[in-house]
């Protein structure tokens, strides 16, 4: 049974209501509830094979439930016009791809897409917003390189630069410190953490490292077999009885002696 906990105040931006979600006939999210709420960072953990990518998939619009609705801004996502979903609500899958020889600055013009039209075509407000992505994420210097040329951490940085000039304020990424060592994963989500407590952005990221997504996130909710467990604050979720009941593991939870958010001591693995 889902275990709401400290649900956040402020405006329901993004919900799941009784989602079910299922590639052919195979099920692979059931019933599902879920609120974010303006201006939260929310990360989503779970056991590989819970339904965390999915979920997030539909929440962007890619995939239709197979049953229930998801809404944005209070208005079913499946029935609000592409553009319009774009202008507020950024996904950035699990490995995206740049087409082969596209530039950091060509991806990062490519955010504005979803602003121009017959009506409107590309301008020097359109110009100045690319460039200020690219100087806010530290790529300015890269413009010129070609995307398949930079490292992981580039690489996502880069992606997030196309975001940001997207003008969206939701945010969805995920996994976005997959394949990246432990500073890139930092210098991600340090990123991440300053689009949301500088510019605002209301972010829902899939993490697989529990210690990292209590670390930046705000609120975590926590998913297996399909089914969101519990939600609430990391100190409220990470405990030692949900890291065995969710994950199989037996572990210990401590202070992180850095930020003093939970931090995960795995001891054995229990089935």
């Amino acid at each position: 049974m889902t275990q709401l906990v400290n649900l956040p105040n402020g405006p329901v931006r993004l919900a799941a209501e009784r989602v079910s979600l299922a590639y052919d006939e195979a099920v692979v999210v059931r019933d599902l509830d879920l609120e974010l709420t303006e201006g939260s960072f929310t990360a989503i953990v779970g056991p590989n094979g819970c339904g965390k990518s999915t979920l997030l998939r539909a929440l962007g619009r890619l995939m239709r439930p197979a049953s229930g609705q998801v809404l944005l801004d209070g208005r079913a996502i499946a029935r609000t016009p592409t553009r319009e979903v774009a202008k507020v609500l950024g996904l950035l899958p699990q490995t995206p791809i740049a087409p082969d020889g596209l530039t950091v600055a060509d991806l990062v013009a490519r955010g504005r897409h979803p602003h121009q039209s017959w009506l409107r075509q590309w301008s020097r407000d359109d110009e100045a917003v690319v460039t200020e992505a690219l100087t806010w994420t530290d790529m300015a210097g890269l413009a010129d390189r070609p995307v398949d040329e930079l490292s992981g951490g580039q690489r996502q940085r880069a992606w997030i630069s196309m975001a940001l000039a997207q003008g969206t304020d939701l945010l969805l990424l995920d996994e976005p410190t997959t394949y990246l060592d432990l500073s890139h994963q930092i210098d991600v989500l340090e990123l991440v953490g300053r689009l949301h407590a500088e510019r605002g952005r209301t972010v829902v990221v899939v993490l697989h490292d529990l210690n990292l997504a209590a670390r930046y996130a705000r609120r975590l909710v926590a998913m297996k077999d399909g089914e969101l467990v519990v939600s609430g604050t990391p100190e409220e979720v990470l405990t030692e009885t949900l890291l065995a009941d969710v994950f199989d593991l037996e572990a210990r939870v401590l202070p992180d002696p850095v930020t003093g958010t939970p931090m995960v001591v795995p001891v054995r693995r229990l089935r």
